[in-house]
């Protein structure tokens, strides 16, 4: 499966596997979420706090960018994903918000009103 924007249909994952072992899913400081090459559709309203929402690993993203907003860009170590989506495709539409601070185990969390999975 991969992720693309819904407005333009720029391609914006690797090759994703859908994640079914929950014990996998780490919830740990400056640790990845979800391992490499997954993706999980949250059901609940977990520490994320983001039910319906698709999460995959920082490292799994292509053609995408930082928001132009620097209001959005906050964090101390990485981005904190408090103050809105940061995270824009190539063409500069909003789908995702990536967790990356110090604080927090590190993901991407994509819209799913603003992107499609094939």
């Amino acid at each position: 499966m991969r992720i693309f924007c819904r407005e333009c249909g720029v391609e914006l994952t690797k090759e994703l596997i859908e994640l079914t072992d929950t014990s996998l899913l780490c919830i740990d400081d400056k640790k990845d979420y979800i391992p490499e090459g997954f993706y999980f559709k949250n059901t609940e309203d977990n520490f994320l706090g983001l039910k319906g929402m698709i999460i995959i690993n920082i490292h799994d993203v292509v053609n995408v960018k930082n928001h132009s907003d620097p209001d959005r860009l906050n964090g101390c170590c990485g981005l904190d994903g408090c103050d809105g989506i940061n995270k824009v495709c190539i063409n500069d539409h909003e789908v995702a918000t990536e967790k990356s601070d110090c604080w927090m185990p590190h993901c991407i969390i994509f819209d799913k009103e603003r992107v499609t999975l094939t």
